[in-house]
């Protein structure tokens, strides 16, 4: 279905994981896939990288605080900070200039360049876009209450992914406000914001501002005319 390829929602080129992509119909379709893909590329990533623990490999760039626990398999791209007391779990690929914070947990997870995770956050069975943003506190949930396998809801209905972990898609540029939780299956699109404290699930369109109670708002952008001296307002 056209509007859950995965370049509805991510910009391919900002990860190494992008091969990945390419062969899964839809972005949720990589979680399996996360592991043996990681233990295939993690020692064929160059002298730039280094296996810093078992099957964890590091870019040279990266900074991972004393301590950060990492297990592997999981692939830490250049520029990017692990910060004090993150958990990443194994069968994570995290990209270029990202941020994973203070007591941030990680796991079965892919996480596009810049993406920024920066306090006490969950990311579980998920994929977060090139640039997007997790306030402090939100979570990814990834399991339903009764175990059963997680559905995603769009407009035409209802699907089955197969999958009884899945927790959120986040597009690139969403903004995630603070305390909110993404319930199993969500689908965030590119450049959506969030309101803190909200309860989110289904598909969010792009570029919409999501409220208390699910209701939606066009995004407006304000972009200061320094030459007019007059401010523009853009849909």
């Amino acid at each position: 279905m056209e509007i859950l390829k995965s370049n509805k929602f991510l910009d391919l080129t900002h990860t190494i994981a992008s091969p990945l992509f390419d062969a899964a119909e839809n972005p949720w379709g990589v979680l399996p896939l996360i592991e043996e893909f990681i233990k295939g590329l993690g020692p064929m990533l160059g002298t730039d990288y280094e296996e810093r623990f078992p099957g964890v490999w590091v870019h040279n760039t990266a900074t991972i605080a004393p301590t950060a626990s990492i297990t592997g398999p999981a692939i830490i791209g250049p520029g990017t900070e692990v910060r004090h007391c993150a958990f990443i779990r194994g069968n994570a690929v995290i990209g270029a200039d990202c941020v994973i914070g203070n007591s941030v947990e990680v796991k079965n997870s892919i996480i596009f360049d810049e993406c920024e995770v920066p306090h006490y956050n969950y990311v579980g069975d998920s994929v977060l876009g090139y640039k997007a943003h997790l306030g402090a506190g939100s979570i990814t949930s990834n399991i339903k209450n009764d175990k059963t396998n997680v559905e995603v809801s769009i407009p035409l209905g209802r699907i089955d992914t197969k999958l009884r972990k899945f927790g959120a898609i986040v597009g690139d540029g969403a903004q995630i406000g603070c305390n909110s939780v993404l319930n199993p299956g969500t689908l965030i699109g590119r450049g959506a914001s969030i309101y803190p404290l909200s309860n989110v699930r289904g598909m969010i369109a792009d570029n919409v501002i999501y409220k208390t109670g699910g209701k939606t708002t066009a995004r407006v952008k304000l972009k200061k005319e320094l030459s007019k001296g007059a401010f523009e307002v853009r849909q």
